[in-house]
């Protein structure tokens, strides 16, 4: 219930941006900071929450994040102007933060055969083609009846029930080694993609001189965070995970998967709308295919990674992702809809195959001790992506458009960028995967193994 709100928030929103824009007001990067605040907020917490709830119980951080999202959303839907809808989908982004990484967590701890883990999380990851499915219509809906308001008023029902079912149903559990916290990593992730992002957003409007400027905090920002984490007995990112070839994969594969994905909802929800005239609701049933698509195949995905490994389901989701893409980099003010439905299908049957291998390849191989900071990297990595991949086509475009280019000429380098992502994700999963990527994994386990207890942090005591 958890993933199917977040899920769910991300496609309700896009379908709404255009509503959004004339109701407050905003402008091209405006809308891109609505969907951008709240990815690089929960980007920049999800480690802490995952170390949070490994040290003081996953299901109670999973309760306080139902109950901070659930208020966000709230929030945001009395929110006076855009300035108040950002900051709230902030709000929204800390409660986000505690839920699906601890989720997974949860998970893990719960499902302890590596097969059985491998279908529960391939039934987790098949929420998300729910919840992409029942977004754009139900979104377009109410967006199109009430208002786009009512947009998050959806997720404070679904919020109370799963924070009564979590406290009946939900065994609390905790890390036998928790971590030990990092204030000055954690401050160095923020500054790092808060800096980043707002760089590449603020291009197409800003100086030159403070792009530049943004860009070099986050590069200093990026060099500080690993002198400093490298040095720490307890680090905020544990770097030593990096040496495994499927985690390093499964982290890079996710920021290309999830900002292609991103790229892609931006944009079409902006042309379905803005040039093709549609509206929310018919936008919202245009992008159903996709959705199902995704919902169909990501429990078979998960089958598939249980029985034979992630290479196959990684190598589909990087073929039908870039077969999705590459058609729409020649995009027309009056292409067929008979080929939009097409595309979309053969990208969400990519983007249903990617999930799976992804957080299977975070989780397997690590201590149990360490699930909860491996999910929450891996899910890390995908919100970086997701904001990346908005922030990035949406400055393309602006650029474009800037010139007095029309929008569908002006997305054809957005949705190259979209392709390359697609690209990435296939190579990624021939390269990252077989026997030396297994090899490399289990050294890493190794390692984690073998590493001391630290000494008692504060006023607890280490089990």
């Amino acid at each position: 219930m958890s993933l199917l709100i977040v899920g769910m928030d991300v496609t309700i929103v896009n379908v709404a941006l255009p509503s959004i824009r004339t109701d407050l007001g905003a402008s091209v990067s405006g809308l891109q900071w609505v969907v951008d605040s709240y990815s690089v907020v929960i980007a920049s917490l999800l480690v802490l929450s995952g170390s949070t709830a490994d040290r003081f119980g996953r299901r109670r951080t999973f309760q306080a994040g139902l109950t901070l999202f659930t208020l966000g959303s709230l929030l945001c839907s009395i929110a006076p102007g855009l300035g108040w809808l950002i900051a709230f989908r902030m709000v929204q982004a800390v409660g986000g933060s505690m839920l699906n990484p601890v989720a997974m967590s949860i998970i893990s701890n719960t499902f302890t055969d590596a097969r059985e883990r491998a279908r529960a999380i391939g039934i987790f990851a098949g929420v998300v083609g729910v919840s992409l499915g029942v977004g754009p219509v139900l979104g377009g809906a109410l967006v199109e009846w009430i208002g786009w308001r009512s947009i998050f008023w959806v997720n404070v029902p679904i919020g109370i029930i799963a924070f009564v079912l979590a406290a009946r149903f939900v065994p609390e559990s905790r890390a036998p080694r928790p971590r030990s916290l990092d204030p000055l990593g954690q401050v160095l992730v923020i500054v790092l993609l808060v800096s980043l992002v707002y760089a590449i957003i603020a291009a197409p409007k800003a100086a030159a001189v403070e792009t530049w400027l943004l860009g070099g905090l986050s590069v200093l920002a990026l060099v500080g965070l690993l002198l400093h984490e490298s040095r720490r007995t307890d680090p905020l990112i544990e770097l030593v995970f990096f040496r495994s070839i499927p985690f390093s994969g499964a982290t890079l594969t996710a920021v290309c998967a999830f900002g292609g994905f991103s790229a892609f909802l931006f944009l079409n929800t902006l042309y379905l709308q803005d040039i093709r005239g549609l509206s929310a609701l018919h936008a919202g049933l245009f992008l159903l295919p996709m959705a199902a698509m995704t919902a169909v195949f990501a429990p078979i995905s998960g089958r598939i990674v249980g029985n034979r490994g992630p290479r196959i389901p990684l190598m589909i989701a990087g073929s039908a992702m870039l077969l999705g893409a590459l058609p729409l980099t020649h995009l027309s003010d009056h292409l067929g809809y008979g080929w939009l439905v097409l595309f979309y299908s053969v990208f969400g049957l990519g983007f249903g195959f990617v999930n799976a291998p992804i957080t299977n390849a975070a989780v397997s191989g690590m201590p149990r001790s360490q699930s909860g900071v491996a999910a929450a990297i891996a899910s890390t990595s995908r919100q970086v992506g997701a904001a990346l991949g908005v922030a990035v086509v949406g400055a393309v475009v602006s650029t474009a458009v800037g010139s007095n280019v029309g929008f569908s000429q002006a997305s054809h380098a957005a949705w190259w960028i979209v392709v390359g992502c697609a690209g990435a994700v296939l190579t990624l999963g021939f390269t990252t995967t077989g026997l030396r990527a297994a090899a490399s994994a289990a050294r890493v386990a190794d390692l984690l193994v073998d590493q001391p207890v630290p000494a008692a942090v504060g006023t607890g005591t280490m089990a």
